[in-house]
């Protein structure tokens, strides 16, 4: 079949035909054609007239290999077919032409753009649903906007107290331990960091303390987290932090090379799998870490391992929420991708560890795993932080949401940051000089957020208080009939730390 001649843009119910010659020849020549369409183009604002040139004349794709190896993976085939609903090229639906159509391109050229697609797409027609792009943009800008009143409301709340700023201490002595540890399920041993309290003046406050497991999300290593590692056990907590081959940064960089599919929720077992071998490890006497209780603490996928860890799955009728989940391009709350994906992954039956005392979830999230009206109740107190600027697992819909549908022990509560963003917990060496040269975290400040360094003191903070209260008698004040929303405030970052009551009050004013 030729390629197709004719688009038809679908705006405000009104379909309108344009020459796709005339819309290249528009495109190609930097918007100077002397085709018709030009003439009624250049009616356009100069902005919005030069911005529909970039977005024609940018490439979509820009690496051949990376590319391939995306749109085979399964958030790659979700796309595509939200992508088909937009551009619609006869009565493809689910976008196997463009599929097809871009696999061709990519043999012939290294990059493909809007205008090179246009082009080569073998169709009687192509309808361009801009309405349907309205919409998205509308969903986005909504995301925007709760985002935004969430932090006027959490503005209004009364500070009750006001601190100089929190400073991290560089500590760059301070090493961990590592330790290979062969596990049944992987050809490679795991490289495990450990890092033991130094401070032995109080032994019996040590036997009381659980020790800690530290897991990294999607992409990220221990070393991102050599900051929490040295910073809790300086305050006398053992800590493990485990690598998860596979879905760390090399897999990911591998990916970015063209050389695998992007990771997704497919890891998942292997990660339960390390973390199961780990526990017996410590149980066994193998993994030289004292302690008889255990805390999970993980950052976004790291943190999701760790609530499957207790044995909770999937609430029934997830299939039916993510349809209408991703009826629209997932351009906020990507973990949703990664939420939806587990209908197709096989998870290991899993019991809470006997040993487990509490759970750490940093940038957690699982809103549509188990939604606030089909809750389920992890066995164990729980603290999710994150930050006002995390659209990758927004905080009223992740943390807060997830606060009420799986926790719900006293003690248990969420802690935001004003500026914090998915990001922020990550240390990179951008930051500070610990980390590798060559990190594929090299994140600027519109990723990371504001302040991380001081962002992470304030984390480490928050987490010891609640190590603290999991030991036996030391509940403190922050665990029952405290105040439902506290404001607090170090330096020019504010923090909001919220128990399930003061969840419900924001998500219903939201």
């Amino acid at each position: 079949m030729r390629a197709a001649e004719q688009l038809e843009v679908q705006f405000d119910g009104v379909v309108i035909p344009v020459a796709i010659k005339d819309l290249v020849a528009w495109g190609r020549s930097g918007g100077v054609s002397d085709a018709e369409l030009s003439i009624w183009l250049d009616l356009l604002e100069p902005a919005s007239r030069q911005g529909m040139l970039e977005l024609l004349r940018a490439p979509l794709i820009t690496d051949r290999s990376m590319a391939r190896q995306m749109l085979d993976s399964w958030a790659g085939r979700r796309l595509l077919d939200e992508v088909a609903d937009l551009v619609r090229v006869d009565d493809d639906t689910v976008g196997v032409t463009v599929l097809s159509t871009l696999e061709r391109l990519l043999q012939e050229k290294p990059q493909v753009t809007s205008l090179d697609l246009l082009e080569a797409l073998p169709a009687e027609r192509v309808r361009l649903d801009l309405d349907g792009l309205v919409q998205v943009a509308a969903h986005w800008r909504e995301q925007l906007q709760r985002q935004q009143a969430l932090v006027a409301r959490l503005d209004r709340i009364p500070l009750q107290a006001v601190f100089p700023p929190a400073e991290p201490a560089v500590e760059t002595l301070s090493l961990p331990t590592i330790q290979a540890l062969q596990v049944p399920h992987r050809t490679e041993p795991l490289e495990l960091q450990l890092w033991q309290p130094k401070d032995a003046r109080r032994p019996s406050q040590a036997s009381d303390r659980p020790w800690v497991v530290l897991m990294p999300g999607l992409g990220g290593t221990p070393d991102h987290f050599r900051w929490l590692g040295r910073l809790l056990s300086h305050q006398g907590w053992p800590v493990v932090v485990l690598e998860h081959p596979g879905s760390d940064s090399e897999a990911v960089g591998a990916w970015l090379q063209g050389n695998r599919r992007p990771p997704g929720a497919e890891v998942l077992p292997d990660r339960l799998q390390d973390l199961d071998a780990v526990l017996k490890a410590q149980a066994d006497g193998t993994l030289p870490v004292r302690g008889e209780r255990v805390v999970l603490v993980g950052h976004s996928m790291g943190a999701l391992t760790a609530l499957l860890a207790t044995g909770v799955r999937p609430q029934p009728g997830l299939e039916w929420r993510c349809r209408e989940a991703l009826d629209d391009l997932p351009l906020s709350n990507l973990s949703r991708l990664l939420q939806c994906q587990l209908n197709a992954v096989d998870l290991p039956p899993t019991k809470a560890p006997a040993q487990l005392v509490g759970i750490v979830g940093m940038n957690s999230f699982g809103s549509l795993l188990w939604p606030r009206n089909r809750p389920v109740r992890i066995p164990v107190p729980a603290l999710f932080t994150g930050g006002t600027l995390d659209l990758i697992t927004p905080p009223l819909n992740e943390q807060l949401e997830l606060l009420l549908a799986t926790a719900p022990d006293p003690r248990s509560r969420a802690v935001l940051v004003e500026g914090a963003s998915h990001f922020s917990p990550i240390r990179v060496e951008a930051q500070l000089t610990e980390s590798k040269d060559n990190d594929l975290f090299q994140l600027g400040e519109e990723l990371v957020g504001v302040q991380p360094l001081q962002v992470q003191a304030l984390l480490g903070e928050e987490i010891i208080t609640f190590l603290e209260q999991l030991t036996p008698g030391r509940q403190g004040s922050a665990s029952q009939g405290g105040p439902a929303l506290i404001h607090r405030q170090a330096g020019s970052l504010h923090l909001h730390r919220i128990n399930a009551e003061g969840a419900i009050q924001l998500l219903n004013e939201s």
